[in-house]
């Protein structure tokens, strides 16, 4: 198994979907791990993951690694998200394990892995495309500065190019949601499975925390789909509720997202939390307005499981199918948004009804086990 960045702690989709289908994989398969990283790695984090692989192999990325493959691949017109990721060190630790071993299997999460063994032919690979990358950054060319702009329009058309190219290199293909799988942009795509992520068990426990916040939002803040998030709750939401108040959770807070937060006095920002759980419990209503960005909002699926209210877009529930009015709240504008808000806020009995169904929808379809039970069936055929 290849991952771009080590899979704990979680405070990314990638990894944890990695360290969940890790933990699940191991009951079918001896794992060896092949994680990338440019950032050093603990005793304990290594430890978190080693206890599901049969082996570890980290591979640094140097700064001048990045730096060197990230112009050959501009160059190459490949997709600078492989580039990045990429290192010939890397690239002969795994030559030399895949040589000295009798993998039964290669499975690669994201598209940024697979140069590394996209032309090895004796084993059968899967790709977890995760997303459809390609679109998520063409979403977020209109938010970005103008001397930006050029690069991800770049990025967006190679990664388009390479969804399709690296299709026919692997003999199974995954990806998290059906609304995912039809923005990849290959004449066979309806090959793709979708296998959708699932929820940890701890998120249904009651923790006992008194709800003090009238809205939450978790999330990693330095991802810009949930900086775009937070920014819009302020500026469009927060102030058609007079005194309400925000909570914020999440790692590693983008400059903007703390420069919000010190001139709003009713936005709390706590950074990374331990048990995340907590965030979740202190808001009476979960917003997640996502405008842009791709794949499966696991905040959405933890926020329910916690009989939490979510209120959220179209973009967002089209990849988890709950049913508006029934197990969430969803609006398309600022003033749809607003609107459900209400009549959660003015009506308790709905709240309670919303809270209580999302609980049993998350519970009822999205299970680690069955996701990874799915994803080994797959692997096997």
């Amino acid at each position: 198994m290849i991952v771009s960045r080590f899979p704990f702690p979680l405070e990314k989709g990638d990894k944890l979907r990695a360290y969940y289908q890790l933990r699940e994989l191991q009951k079918y398969y001896d794992v060896t791990l092949v994680a990338l990283t440019d950032k050093e790695i603990t005793k304990t984090q290594f430890a978190e993951v080693d206890q599901f692989c049969k082996a570890v192999v980290i591979c640094r990325l140097t700064f001048f690694s990045k730096a060197f493959h990230l112009i050959r691949s501009f160059v190459s017109q490949r997709p600078l998200q492989t580039g990045y990721f990429y290192s010939w060190k890397a690239q002969r630790q795994i030559n030399q394990l895949i040589s000295d071993n009798h993998f039964d299997h290669i499975y690669c999460q994201l598209l940024r892995t697979t140069e590394y063994v996209k032309n090895k032919h004796s084993i059968p690979k899967t790709i977890d495309y995760m997303d459809a990358l390609s679109a998520g950054i063409k979403r977020r060319v209109h938010h970005q500065p103008w001397y930006k702009k050029w690069i991800f329009r770049s990025e967006g058309k190679r990664l388009t190019r390479y969804e399709q190219h690296i299709f026919d290199y692997f003999e199974h293909k995954v990806i998290i949601s059906e609304q995912d799988r039809q923005l990849i942009q290959h004449p066979d795509s309806k090959e793709i499975a979708t296998i959708p992520n699932g929820i940890a068990s701890s998120f249904f426990e009651d923790i006992g925390q008194d709800r003090t916040f009238d809205f939450v939002f978790v999330g990693n803040m330095s991802y810009p789909p949930n900086i775009e998030a937070v920014h819009y709750i302020v500026e469009n939401i927060i102030p058609a509720f007079q005194n309400s108040t925000l909570l914020v959770s999440g790692s590693s807070p983008h400059s903007s997202i703390v420069n919000l937060t010190k001139k709003n006095n009713s936005v709390t920002l706590t950074g990374w939390v331990d048990d995340i759980r907590t965030s979740y419990a202190k808001g009476r209503i979960f917003l997640a307005p996502m405008m842009i960005g791709t794949g499966m909002q696991n905040k959405l699926l933890e926020a329910m499981a916690m009989k939490t209210p979510c209120v959220t877009t179209p973009l967002a529930n089209n990849a988890i199918r709950a049913t508006h009015g029934k197990e969430i709240m969803v609006g398309s504008t600022a003033q749809e948004i607003i609107e459900v808000i209400r009549e959660l806020r003015e009506d308790d009995e709905l709240a309670e009804k919303i809270a209580s169904a999302g609980a049993n929808f998350v519970r009822d379809h999205y299970s680690w086990e069955q996701s990874v039970l799915e994803l080994q069936r797959l692997m096997k055929s």
